[in-house]
């Protein structure tokens, strides 16, 4: 409610051409809004929840305009929306003044002492938390904690990813990580579970069961898909010095008839946590362009052999006779080119070793400026 509220006097003061304040913001949405009776009930929430409520929207709007001048990089941020009370997922968030915690107890303020079944230990103290309440009826407490950097011993070896569907990575060494297919697996309990909703009168107790039901499938499959993705990553950052792997436009991947099994796999979320696993213990991950030819070049030889169709997965180079799955094949070359990205020499080479583009040459002097004729 008082994020909408902030949104909305924003837009108001848009539209008066007037410039209003962070801080005015502030005091209109919470403090002179507990002085009216519809908005009495602000005065039983903790105030800490109610200020970050201020500052997500004034993030939100920051970000906008931010986006809008390109100020902010990567994908357009568009305006931001209203927030609904029929979303299924609500979430608050409380900063140190808010929150303590008693032991295995963790207390919120204008709530009390809540029980916590704690996943893990806390590394340090929490600066916030938000807590948060997930479709399925659960539950949650996310708590911000600073983590120290643990670097691992340096390794010699370096792996390149080939990503896919069939297989979830190919790495160089010739290992094919499986694609476990969480969504697939799932999608007959899921579907029963939808058909059972839909014949559920709106409104009624049985159809919020069912809507539950629902929402428990969901997170089953997200829970699987998280386990294996981060065990993948950290796998893979632990045994290797230096990751490569493609920069693949998976928003553009998504809008084709791919787009359940894109996401399925979680191509983003893998490369996400790759980046997070190897800041953290002192590795490295090199993106490698996304028009990088990787399924077209023989790993061995450098021939260039052109485009192929996805069905073949295995083929012989015309040049030197090694015959490659296409999946290695292109996890060796993102190594290849992984490598002279990391060492600023990203430049593919040709059957004879040499560079494609030349290099640089000093002009001659009848190149250099404008000629001119004679007056």
């Amino acid at each position: 409610m008082v994020f909408n509220d902030c949104l909305r006097l924003r837009e108001e003061a848009h539209a008066a051409g007037e410039k209003i304040s962070d801080t005015e913001v502030q005091r209109r949405a919470v403090t002179l809004a507990k002085a009216a009776a519809e908005r009495a009930w602000l005065g039983e929430v903790a105030s800490v929840a109610l200020v970050q409520a201020c500052q997500d929207a004034r993030r939100a709007y920051r970000n906008w305009f931010d986006s809008l001048s390109g100020k902010r990089k990567g994908r357009k941020v568009g305006h931001p929306r209203f927030r609904s009370r029929k979303d299924h997922r609500q979430s608050a968030r409380l900063t140190r003044n808010g929150f303590a915690l008693h032991g295995d107890r963790l207390y919120v303020a204008k709530v009390g002492d809540l029980r916590v079944r704690w996943s893990r230990l806390l590394p340090s103290v929490p600066s916030s938390v938000t807590v948060i309440r997930e479709a399925d009826g659960r539950y949650y407490a996310s708590f911000v904690v600073e983590v120290a950097a643990t670097p691992l011993p340096v390794v010699s070896q370096d792996v390149g990813l080939d990503l896919g569907l069939s297989v979830l990575a190919a790495t160089s060494d010739g290992e094919l990580i499986a694609n476990p297919r969480h969504l697939r697996r799932r999608e007959r309990k899921l579907a029963r579970a939808q058909r059972v909703l839909s014949r559920k009168q709106k409104g009624s107790a049985n159809r919020a069961k069912a809507r539950v039901r629902v929402a428990v499938q969901h997170r089953k499959v997200r829970e699987a898909r998280a386990d294996h993705l981060h065990k993948t990553a950290l796998r893979l950052v632990r045994d290797n010095q230096a990751v490569y792997v493609e920069d693949l436009a998976v928003s553009g991947l998504a809008r084709t008839k791919l787009a359940k099994s894109v996401h399925d796999a979680g191509w983003a979320t893998l490369v996400r946590l790759l980046e997070e696993k190897a800041e953290r213990y002192g590795r490295t991950v090199v993106k490698v362009g996304r028009w990088f030819p990787s399924s077209q070049i023989c790993s061995a030889c450098g021939v260039k052999d052109g485009p192929k169709p996805l069905d073949v997965r295995a083929w012989t180079c015309a040049a030197c006779g090694i015959e490659h799955d296409r999946d290695i094949n292109a996890a060796r070359n993102i190594r290849l080119e992984g490598r002279k990205v990391a060492a600023g020499q990203a430049e593919t080479q040709n059957a004879c070793g040499a560079d494609v583009r030349p290099g640089l040459v000093l002009a001659t002097g009848a190149e250099a400026g404008t000629h001119r004729s004679a007056a």
